[in-house]
């Protein structure tokens, strides 16, 4: 006898396969992921001040956020392309402890759930962010990037703690 595995992206032989949603219900479907970047003060600084080298560090890292969740399934094997229907990609400074916060939202009304778009965006949100300060700060660090939240589809919501 085959055990079914609870991993979804494989079949009963464990053979990877892109699920098939075709009998799933179309519902409005949200997902926010988040993540931060912690630097030098002086990095911190470039930021705020506008002043970095490369430009509006936030505003270029925002756009590439959004334009990262729409190119999610063609950079991850198993992700179905979906109609994304709203992307944000908000920023927090947190001066104190030399860190930028992202927090990305997607929506989508569709078979699938777009977690996977909000983690996209947030990371390559976090990466632009640590490609464009690079030059004066290689020890950044990203971390902490998890899905917050997510609503809607048959299993219903999810709220980290």
């Amino acid at each position: 006898m085959t055990e079914v595995s609870p991993l979804t992206h494989f079949d009963a032989q464990g053979q990877a396969h892109m699920v098939d949603v075709s009998g799933k219900a179309a519902t409005h479907r949200v997902a926010r992921a988040e993540g931060r970047i912690t630097m030098q003060p002086a990095t911190l600084a470039l930021i705020v001040q506008g002043t970095a080298k490369k430009g509006d560090v936030l505003g270029v890292a925002r756009i590439a956020g959004i334009m990262a969740a729409k190119k999610t399934s063609d950079l991850i094997p198993l992700c179905h392309p979906l109609a994304i229907t709203r992307v944000t990609v908000d920023f927090a400074v947190d001066e104190a402890h030399c860190c930028v916060s992202c927090e990305a939202s997607v929506e989508t009304v569709g078979p699938t759930g777009v977690e996977m778009e909000a983690l996209t965006a947030a990371q390559i949100a976090l990466l632009t962010i640590y490609d464009m300060c690079k030059a004066a700060d290689r020890g950044m660090v990203i971390t902490d990037v998890r899905v917050r939240e997510k609503h809607g589809g048959k299993s219903g919501s999810f709220v980290s703690p």
